[in-house]
């Protein structure tokens, strides 16, 4: 059986939506209940946010949500990006393996740059201290079977730490899950 996706009525992105945008790129207030706190905020229920947030994601205007964990005010104060010099066809298996793991927190394929850099595989491990991050990178290589070559690359400072922001033009239109900017 083969599914028809419905053309869908064409929705514009109205001032309401704009400020939804700029509270979720600001932050969600730490609180039980975020989203009834930006509700009242904008004047607007909560269910209507929430409604209005899903047509914002389902139109693309928010490709994606997520949370930024500020790893030093938590005890963890040595972190590092490791990298590794995977065989391409194990990158992607090898990317799994260590995504399962709760200390890594990025882990993404990215070109190597030959002949000066030869990984091709990033991770992001943090740890209380830099022997705990030695000894998760050893962890990570013996439960995924890593016989590859890896730097481990320590952070010396911390940048500010916030998710992108985004201006949004005044009038754009939603098409079945489409912008009218990329027509």
């Amino acid at each position: 059986m083969v599914s028809v996706m419905q053309p869908q009525k064409k929705y514009m992105i109205d001032a309401v939506d704009r400020k939804i945008i700029h509270w979720l790129q600001t932050g969600l207030p730490i609180c039980s209940r975020p989203f009834q706190a930006i509700s009242e905020q904008l004047g607007v229920s909560e269910q209507a946010l929430i409604e209005r947030i899903q047509i914002l994601r389902s139109g693309g205007s928010i490709k994606r949500m997520g949370v930024i964990v500020r790893h030093r005010e938590l005890g963890y104060r040595a972190n590092a990006m490791v990298v590794f010099d995977v065989a391409d066809n194990d990158v992607a298996e090898t990317g799994r393996c260590f995504s399962r793991f709760e200390f890594v927190t990025l882990c993404y394929q990215r070109p190597r740059k030959l002949p000066d850099w030869p990984y091709n595989l990033f991770c992001m491990i943090h740890g209380r201290d830099r022997s705990e991050v030695l000894q998760r990178v050893e962890a990570l290589k013996l439960h995924c079977r890593v016989h590859f070559t890896c730097e481990v690359l320590f952070s010396k400072r911390r940048f500010k730490q916030r998710g992108a922001v985004h201006q949004l033009k005044a009038d754009i239109y939603l098409y079945g899950g489409k912008s009218n900017e990329s027509r």
